[in-house]
């Protein structure tokens, strides 16, 4: 079974969209699926838009009555698809905003059933790309990633921010076990809760690679919710944390994952 997972916040202009198109391309694949969205506190008409999809395709929604912010709502959607998901099941995070094309789910399950546990969708791979995107924020993204490539080196990988992965429902299973709660620490921290996960999936030693991915920025409605100075305060955190780990918790991790019992 793939799950796709979907952080939802005020994206009516897009999310019947986006949804339409997984629909469309994984029934033409004949992938068994379900969407799952978190709709987090959305005040515009997202959850009417939600609510009516359910009866069209193969839709569960949940909600947060108050936005919470990506990094709870990605916490509680990973954590929910780990409770229902069996070990070879693939669960596939996308963004909501049509940004992200559903065509590359087919070659992120390939991967995974060639034996990786991760799969990224990466601009920086050769033959990816952004498209709409400015100047400064192409500049911004290739400098953050950069930057967490030479404290957090993981071979073949250069793309570190993008939200778009395909995971074997055994990693997440695992990772939940480990770091409980704190698989996403950082949950008031903006976007950084979308490293910090590929940091500690890689703690755990899951195999993980990378394809092509154009980022279509010229299909979103609305502007973007990524608060910047905030995230880059929860990468400099990120980094003190994981470089030099402290406290009884981190050890209790390292401990569970040389011995993979818990």
């Amino acid at each position: 079974m793939l799950y796709i997972i979907l952080p939802i916040y005020n994206e009516e202009k897009s999310i019947a969209v986006l949804l339409k198109k997984i629909n469309k391309i994984l029934k033409a694949a004949n992938e068994p699926f379900q969407i799952i969205g978190l709709d987090d506190g959305s005040h515009d008409q997202t959850a009417e838009i939600l609510n009516d999809l359910q009866d069209k395709i193969p839709l569960k929604i949940i909600a947060h009555k108050i936005n919470r912010g990506l990094g709870e709502t990605a916490r509680d959607l990973f954590e929910y698809a780990a409770s229902i998901s069996q070990p070879n099941d693939i669960i596939i995070r996308m963004d909501a905003d049509n940004t992200h094309e559903p065509k590359y789910i087919s070659p992120m399950i390939s991967k995974i059933k060639h034996g990786y546990d991760v799969v990224i969708a990466s601009r920086f791979k050769k033959g990816g790309g952004m498209i709409g995107v400015s100047k400064y924020r192409s500049i911004v993204s290739y400098g953050a990633n950069l930057l967490m490539k030479i404290f957090f080196p993981i071979k073949g990988v250069q793309e570190y921010s993008c939200g778009f992965r395909a995971y074997r429902a055994s990693t997440i299973k695992t990772a939940i076990k480990i770091f409980g709660n704190d698989f996403i620490s950082l949950k008031g921290m903006g976007f950084t809760g979308t490293v910090e996960k590929l940091i500690k999936l890689q703690k755990t030693k899951a195999r993980i690679t990378e394809i092509p991915f154009q980022l279509r920025y010229d299909q979103k409605n609305g502007p973007s919710k990524m608060v910047t100075s905030l995230t880059t305060i929860g990468y400099l955190i990120l980094i003190l944390k994981n470089i030099y780990p402290w406290g009884k918790q981190a050890k209790i991790w390292h401990k569970r994952i040389q011995n993979l019992t818990f």
